[in-house]
């Protein structure tokens, strides 16, 4: 019900109806290391033609190795050229990456302030393609 009551009142939802961006669709990407042990990963979805990412994750011992820009980039050309997305979002907090967001392209669109208590939340988003 809600979907058809958004549909009927917004021209642009309606346009998505019947295309490959109409349903949200959801985009894992994971990363073992030799012995099998999870290392690495993201998760997200597609929806709109965007790419949302939820979760970006590297093991400590890891970080600084490149693998977070390499899954971040994986996500994104999928998004991209499988899922025809033409733009990718994401949050994150002060005490995470925002300059690892800001060095790949992401622009800060918006904050959170004091979400959770004592920190920022930022919000990036980047044109893909």
């Amino acid at each position: 019900m809600l979907t058809e009551s958004n549909t009927a009142v917004s021209p642009n939802l309606a346009t998505l109806r019947g295309t490959s961006a109409e349903n949200e669709e959801p985009l894992q990407l994971y990363v073992r290391d030799d012995d099998g042990e999870l290392v690495g990963g993201l998760t997200g979805y597609t929806w709109a033609y965007w790419l949302h990412v939820h979760l970006l994750w590297v093991d400590a011992r890891l970080r600084g190795a490149g693998l977070g820009s390499e899954l971040l980039e994986r996500a994104e050309k999928i998004a991209s050229t499988e899922r025809e997305c033409r733009h990718a979002r994401l949050e994150t907090w002060d005490f995470q990456a925002p300059d690892f967001y800001r060095g790949h392209g992401y622009e800060l669109v918006g904050t959170v302030p004091d979400y959770p208590p004592g920190s920022i939340e930022y919000i990036f988003v980047k044109r893909l393609g």
